[in-house]
C-alpha cells in the first residue's frame, strides 16, 4: 500500500501558499504588512492546520488580528482550495527568521573583532 506522505506535504504546501495570499490581502490594521507564513502542517485527516507565522513588527497585535480573523481566513481558504475538509487553523509564532538574523549579526561581530585583533598584532 502506498504511503500518503507526498499527498500530505502537497496539501500543506498548497495551504501555506493560499494562506500567504489571504493574509497579505487582509485589511486589518493590527496585522503587520511584513507578515509571512513560514510553514504549515496539515493533519492527514485535514481537520487541523498549524500555521507558523513570522512577523517583522508588532507580533502580539498581528497574532491577535489573525486570531480574530480566523473564521474569515478559513472561509477564504475553503473557497480557494478544493479540499475534502477545510482545516481548523491554529496560528503559531515562528521566531526562526529573527533568530537567524540575530545569529548572523553575532557572527559578523565576532568576525570583525577577529579581523581587528589579527591586524592589530
Amino acid at each position: 500500500m502506498r504511503s500518503n506522505q507526498h499527498g500530505a506535504s502537497r496539501v500543506s504546501h498548497d495551504v501555506q501558499r493560499a494562506l500567504s495570499k489571504i493574509i497579505s490581502e487582509l485589511k486589518d490594521p493590527r496585522i503587520s504588512l511584513m507578515t509571512s507564513v513560514t510553514r504549515c502542517e496539515v493533519t492527514k485527516d485535514l481537520k487541523e492546520c498549524k500555521c507558523y507565522i513570522s512577523v517583522l513588527g508588532d507580533e502580539e497585535a498581528t497574532m491577535s488580528g489573525l486570531t480574530s480573523a480566523k473564521g474569515f481566513i478559513r472561509k477564504q481558504l475553503a473557497s480557494s482550495l478544493n479540499l475534502r475538509n477545510t482545516p481548523e487553523i491554529e496560528f503559531v509564532p515562528d521566531h526562526s527568521i529573527a533568530y537567524g538574523v540575530d545569529m548572523s549579526k553575532r557572527i559578523d561581530e565576532v568576525m570583525s573583532e577577529q579581523r581587528k585583533n589579527s591586524s592589530g598584532e
